[in-house]
This record gives structure tokens, C-alpha cells and sequence, in this order.
């Protein structure tokens, strides 16, 4: 610490030199300390700049005390007929009180209202019917399997009956011949033949007629019978009884909080009625429109859940932008001079992302902005000029990946300009050797921007002024790690890009609270990739293009869905097929080998290799998926390529057409194909927008699937589906977003208990305890 002896008249006199290496600005508070006739001075940091001090909180309005009515929270096991063993069983299901229970929604809907004939059932449906038994008996297989068969008839027709795992004299003491019931189960075709394997049977007492029967079990028959998702164990008939319990007896104790208004000029029911009719539909209910999720009861559920969320995402934004944040100033000094290194020109759209950036840089309150773009569409450009912003103003920058390979790549293409322009760029990784220097130069400022992993992130990284956090391919990381790199700084920037096309559903949830900016043009000079689907029956073709492309200077990129081969999977494995292809197929060229489990040094000297043109043909895992920029590769095969969703194909897809010349992509698949699989390389062959493959991938895969896991970020949601329920969502987002921006405060009489409820819900999990 600098230190300096008091002048004889008391006075306090500050050298130049000092004020230098305090960088002392007028207006700036400076500590002072006497110890033993000596002053000790430093200067004070700003609110900005601590993390000790936060900005002061804004007086937060008032929240009503909204929580769980106790009779919600009653245990399962109060339900008659539940008892502790049952009660365990349900609660691997989630379900704990009846709360949980009045939200576990039907799977699907039933009609049980009058049964069919025999000719009138199905293939492929579970349906119920009336019949008589003819015969029974002990039966195998040609292949020696045994079966146990049963034929029924009604007057329409008869049916076989079909059990693969029984007790022969048990089923025979049952299916004694003449006897009557009714038989429920899922109908199966074979060839020409219908039948039903191991049928529910609920038996006609002696003189019973069907009607009987069926008043006799009004959780079986009689009217739409909701089909729950079941935990082993538990049969629908017992499930039906404890849910028709639980909402008879507690859904009225559920308070909706959706104000009057919206609940009329959407026609919607409220929760309370809406639970019952989604449990126990009425009589003259639309099928149809159950099983679609399409019903009022649905549409009304899925409204109010979407509009909460989308409540805490509207004053979560609003909660950022009402924030003390850094007010950064555009000086163009090193931003000017990297355009002048650049070998090329910004394209427009990157101009728009930028201008949009720079915007939220400029203001007072924190940047929340996710940029998307498709593959190779320049947004690590993008990225580096927004850090050169934040370095101007003499703060740091903490650029997150989600892999090793990805951070490697992102230092690789951004030191060599950083270099030039004088500003110190370090790597931070699980493998990166001599930590504690790179800590020690993150701490002092003598790094201005950091690369990393989740290393980023740890708690012994500490930053001297963090400014701007940007993290690629943000699907791979949750809310927590971006409200960590957050704490690294005082109320820093923070952007976040993907490469991955979000469709607007998913956005809306998983991105709600962030401003979107979409790159949506490829830089001048990029050829169209084309994409071929090639069976494993012609290899020989595929193998021919890559000898052809590499005899004229090219190269090209293998990749695998596994690294090494293991018993349990017929997968083709990188490491294995790159000595295959090296020592028998292309023993001329140069094959090189890359996966996740390599040691950083030696990845990085792979690749080096490759983008060198030392390497002809580059065999890899999916590591290569993001972040590899290598122009003279003009072939991509994908093996197994049926097995990798739509997105990861585009992915790997552009890896290529990344120069000039023609690039092809070939999906090599097996020669039996799922409908699913033979429907992604389809959509593969025919599209090469991003957006559109996502769009399908969403439909093909689902959301939790097409994100890859919970922890990406997707919100819980009990009831509302956002592929089926996305017009509902684009309703309940637009009113709760127009509702926060009439009253941000939500303090206008009623919007107290919304609040409340808002947060009773989402609060904990969007992180919006500041805000209430």
C-alpha cells in the first residue's frame, strides 16, 4: 500500500506520482490511516466496484402473504384406503399431499360412458367390452414358447385373450366357459387377427346383467375415466379411486389469484372448477378436446400456471432494469483498431446485434441479452467487440463455454487479436496448468479477459472488476451459473449467445427474462452446404467423395456417437474407426483422431494440426459439435447419424461450408430406420435453417429431450405443456408483461395477493427474492 510521512505543518501533501498509481480521479474518496506518524492512503472503491456493497435496494411494494392453504399440504395418507406402504409408493411418484395430487393431470381420457361390441374395437386403443367365455386353455408357440388363451364372444364376434406370464390353474378356476365380464385392455393386430394381451376382468356375479356390473364399479365404468401415469404398483382402478377422493374432498381449498378480468375475457374457468373437470369430466364432455389437452379445463389450467411464470420473468426483467448497473462509455479505442485487423467486413445483422448491445452497455442498469444466431453466423465477433467495450472502460470480462474444447477454441480465436491490441487474455480451465498464477493476474487486474469452463465460476476466482460475463451456448448451463458469474462483479453485463435456434416457445420460457437479439445472416462467401442421407449399404460411395475431396487439397471431418466400443453397444467408435480408417480404408492419408476425454494439450495440438492442413481427414465425437472454424474442410459424415437429434446434426452440419468451395454433408445411416429417426434426416436433407430444424426437433423430441437437461434451465411446469399450450403461453406472456408495465410495482388494489401468489410459486426458482 503506498505510504506517505506527514509534512511538519500537518499538511498532506499527494504527489503526482501517487495520484498515478492510485489512478485518482477528481471526486474520488481516498482512506486514510495514521499508524506510527505514518499516513496510509488508498482509495476507497465505488458502490460499482465492490461486491461488499451492493446497489441500495429500492423500496420493494408490498407483497401479500400468499402460501398453501394447510388443508393442501394434507399427507396422501389421509386419503381412505391409503395406507403407509401405498403412501410410499405414491410419494416416488412426487406425490406427498394432496396438493401434489390435485396437480398430477390424466395422461389421457377413456370412454367408458357405454361399451363396444366386439367388432367395434380398435387396434392400437385400450377399450372395454362385455363378453362370454367359450374356451381356455395351456398353448405354445411353434418356437416353444408358452401362452395361456382364452376365446370370448358377444353376438358380434369373438377375440383371443392372450397371457405370456401365468398361473395355469388360476386363470382355468377363472376362465371357466360361459362365464361373463367385462374384458379391459389395449387392442393389438396381427396380420389379419385382433387380440388382447393380459386383459383387467371385472366378473359378472351369477343373474348379473352389464348394467349391474357396471353401477357396481363407478371408478371403472359408466363415463369418461381419466388414465393416470401410474408408478409400478399402483392399478388405474386404485388410482382413480384416491384421485376422485382427493378432488371431491380438497380442490375447493385451492385459491385461484388470475383477476376477474382476464378470467372473463378469456373464458376461463377457475381453478378450483377447472381441477375438478380435468379429474372427473362430465358426462357430455368433448373427448376429443380432452385428449388433445385442448379442453376449457385444460386451456383454463394451463393459463393460469403460464401467466405466474411469465409475471415472475416480467419483474425479474424489470428488477435487472431498475438496478444500478455500469454505465460503460464507447470510445472505439480498441474497437476501431480490431475492425482494422479483421480481413473482412461486419455484416449487417451483425452491425443491428451490435448497435443493440452497446445500447444496454451504454445505460445505467445491468444488460440481460441473449444473442442467437445460426451456425457460423459471426457471434464470437460479435462477443469480442462487446468485450472490447467493457475493456475501455477498465473492467474485466468473463467469456463462459461449456467444454473444455469450446473455451480452447474461443482463446484460440480472440488472444491473437487481443494480442495486437495490448490486452491480456487468459485461459481458465480444470486442466490448465500454473492456477494459482492465472488467479493472481485475474485478482490484480493484470488479465482484462478471462476464457474458461465452469472454472469460471468457483469461488476462488475472484475478479478485480468484473464488467461484462458472456456465456456461449447458453442451453447448457442453468439460472444458477448465470446468477454466479453475476456475484463475480458488481451488477456486471451479462450476455449470453447460442448457436442452437431456440424456437419462440421455449424462448419464452427458459429465455423470459432476457432481450433477444438474433443474428439471422451468414457472412458474404459462405456456400450452401449440401446434405445427402446415404444407407450404410453404399459406404463404399461415401468413402470415394472423401478420397476425391482430399486428392484435390481438401479435408474432412468422421464423426462418432461413441469414443470406444463396448459390448453392450453395436455403435462404430471413433478411436477403434479412426485406426480402421488410417490403416485400411485410407492408408494414404493422414488421419488424426479427437475426443472429450483427451488431455487438453493434446487436443489443442490435433487441431492445430487440422487447421494446418497436416491432417486430411479429422475422426471425432461430438466434441467438434461448436466452436471449430476450419475452412478448407468441405466434407462432414456422420455415422449413426439416426442416433444424434436435429439440432446436434445442424451442428455438426456447420462445421462445414465454412469457405468457399462446395461442402457436403452426408448422414450415414443404418439400413433399418426408427419412423423418428427417418423423419430428423429428412428434415436434415430438406432444410438448412436453423430455425426451422428446431422447430421440428422440438416436435420430434419434446422440450426436456430437445434442451438435454432439467438443469438447461427449463422451468417445471405441473400442468401446462409449452408445445401443445404455445398459443396459451403467447396470450398469458402478453398479458402478464402488459400488466407489469401499467404497474411495475404490482401495488394497485388486487395486484398485492398476484404478487404474492406469484411468488409463492416461482419466486425460489427464478431467483426473484430481491424483487419481492
Amino acid at each position: 500500500m503506498p505510504t506517505i510521512t506527514l509534512a511538519p505543518d500537518g499538511s498532506i501533501p499527494l504527489p503526482e506520482q501517487l495520484r498515478n498509481d492510485l489512478k485518482l480521479r477528481p471526486g474520488d474518496l481516498v482512506s486514510v490511516e495514521v499508524v506510527d506518524g505514518t499516513l496510509r492512503i488508498s482509495k476507497q472503491k465505488s458502490a460499482k466496484e465492490t461486491r461488499s456493497t451492493p446497489p441500495a435496494a429500492k423500496p420493494a411494494a408490498a407483497v401479500a402473504q400468499v402460501t398453501v392453504p394447510e388443508e393442501l399440504k394434507t399427507p396422501m395418507q389421509s386419503i381412505k384406503g391409503v395406507g403407509p406402504k401405498l403412501a410410499a409408493t405414491l410419494s416416488k411418484k412426487g406425490l406427498d399431499t394432496v396438493e401434489d395430487a390435485l396437480y398430477l393431470l390424466p395422461n389421457r381420457y377413456e370412454d367408458r360412458r357405454e361399451l363396444k361390441k366386439i367388432a367395434q374395437l380398435r387396434p392400437g386403443n385400450s377399450e372395454a367390452f362385455f363378453a362370454t367365455v367359450v374356451s381356455a386353455a395351456a398353448q405354445t408357440t411353434k418356437g416353444g414358447r408358452r401362452y395361456f388363451e382364452a376365446i370370448v364372444k358377444d353376438e358380434t364376434g369373438s377375440l383371443p385373450l392372450k397371457w405370456f406370464h401365468f398361473h395355469p390353474n388360476f386363470l382355468k378356476k377363472q376362465l371357466v366357459p360361459g362365464r361373463q365380464g367385462i374384458f379391459i385392455g389395449d387392442v393389438a393386430q396381427f396380420g389379419f387377427q385382433r387380440e388382447m394381451h393380459h386383459p383387467e376382468v371385472e366378473w359378472a356375479a351369477e343373474g348379473e346383467d352389464l348394467s349391474q356390473v357396471m353401477a357396481r364399479d363407478p371408478d371403472n365404468f359408466g363415463s369418461i375415466l381419466p388414465v393416470y401415469p401410474l408408478t409400478e404398483g399402483v392399478s388405474q382402478k386404485v388410482m382413480r379411486r384416491i384421485m376422485r377422493d382427493a378432488v371431491q374432498r380438497y380442490s375447493r381449498y385451492v385459491k385461484g389469484a388470475l383477476p376477474d378480468e382476464l378470467l372473463q375475457r378469456h373464458k376461463l374457468l377457475t381453478l378450483p372448477v377447472a381441477l375438478r373437470e380435468a379429474h372427473l369430466p362430465a358426462q357430455d364432455s368433448d373427448l376429443s378436446a380432452l385428449n388433445s389437452g385442448r379442453s376449457s379445463a385444460h386451456r383454463s389450467l394451463a393459463f393460469d400456471e403460464l401467466f405466474f411464470l411469465q409475471l415472475g420473468l416480467a419483474l425479474k426483467r424489470r428488477g435487472i432494469a431498475v438496478e444500478d448497473g455500469i454505465s460503460f462509455k464507447v470510445t472505439h479505442r480498441y474497437t476501431k483498431e480490431l475492425l482494422k485487423l479483421l480481413p473482412f467486413s461486419l455484416t449487417a445483422a451483425q452491425k443491428r446485434v451490435l448497435s443493440e448491445i452497446k445500447e444496454d452497455m451504454m445505460s445505467p442498469h445491468p444488460m440481460h441479452r441473449l444473442v442467437q444466431g445460426d451456425v457460423g453466423c459471426g457471434k464470437t465477433l460479435v462477443a469480442l467487440m462487446a468485450a472490447l467495450v467493457c475493456v475501455e472502460n477498465d473492467y474485466q470480462v468473463a467469456i463462459m463455454a461449456p467444454t473444455e474444447l469450446l473455451a480452447e477454441q474461443h482463446y484460440l480465436n480472440i488472444h491473437g487479436y487481443c494480442e495486437k491490441l495490448g490486452i491480456g487474455v487468459t485461459l481458465l480451465t480444470a486442466s490448465v496448468k500454473g492456477k494459482g498464477d492465472t488467479l493472481e493476474k485475474i485478482a490484480s487486474g493484470a488479465t482484462q479477459i478471462v476464457v474458461g469452463t465452469h472454472a469460471v465460476i468457483q469461488e476462488k476466482v475472484e475478479f478485480h472488476r468484473l464488467g461484462l460475463g458472456i456465456i456461449d451456448e447458453q442451453h447448457r448451463f442453468g439460472v444458477v451459473q448465470r446468477a454466479q458469474l453475476k456475484k463475480k462483479g458488481a451488477n456486471p453485463d451479462i450476455l449470453v449467445m447460442t448457436a442452437t435456434p431456440i424456437p419462440r416457445t421455449l424462448s419464452m420460457t427458459v429465455f423470459g427474462d432476457l432481450s433477444l437479439s438474433v443474428i439471422d445472416e451468414l457472412p458474404p462467401g459462405r456456400t450452401p452446404i449440401e446434405t445427402r442421407m446415404v444407407r450404410e449399404s453404399r459406404r463404399k460411395e461415401v468413402y470415394a467423395l472423401v478420397r476425391e475431396e482430399a486428392a484435390k487439397g481438401r479435408q474432412a471431418y468422421v464423426i462418432y456417437p461413441l469414443v470406444e466400443e463396448t459390448e453392450k453397444s453395436d455403435l462404430k467408435a471413433a478411436v477403434q474407426m479412426a485406426e480402421h480408417l488410417a490403416q485400411d480404408v485410407f492408408p494414404d492419408l493422414r488421419v488424426a483422431v479427437l475426443h472429450g476425454r483427451m488431455p487438453a494439450a493434446e487436443k489443442e495440438a490435433v487441431m492445430k494440426e487440422f487447421k494446418a492442413g497436416t491432417t486430411d481427414i479429422l475422426v471425432a465425437t461430438t466434441v467438434i459439435e461448436v466452436g471449430i472454424d476450419v475452412p478448407n474442410a468441405t466434407v462432414m459424415v456422420i455415422e449413426h447419424a439416426e442416433r444424434f437429434g436435429l439440432s446436434q446434426l445442424h451442428q455438426l452440419r456447420g462445421r462445414v461450408g465454412r469457405g468457399s468451395e462446395r461442402s457436403r454433408c452426408i448422414l450415414l445411416a443404418g439400413d433399418k430406420l426408427s419412423e423418428d429417426g427417418q423423419k430428423r434426416l429428412e428434415v436434415m436433407v430438406q432444410s438448412s435453417d436453423g430455425f426451422v430444424i428446431a422447430e421440428a426437433d422440438l416436435q420430434i423430441r419434446g422440450p426436456g429431450d430437445f434442451l438435454g437437461t432439467r438443469q438447461a434451465g427449463l422451468p417445471e411446469l405441473r400442468v401446462a405443456d409449452i408445445l401443445r399450450d404455445g398459443g396459451v403461453l403467447e396470450q398469458a406472456r402478453k398479458d402478464a408483461f402488459a400488466l407489469v408495465e401499467r404497474d411495475p410495482e404490482l401495488s394497485a388494489p388486487g395486484h398485492e395477493r398476484l404478487r404474492g401468489e406469484m411468488m409463492l410459486r416461482w419466486g425460489g426458482r427464478l431467483e426473484l427474492a430481491s424483487i419481492g
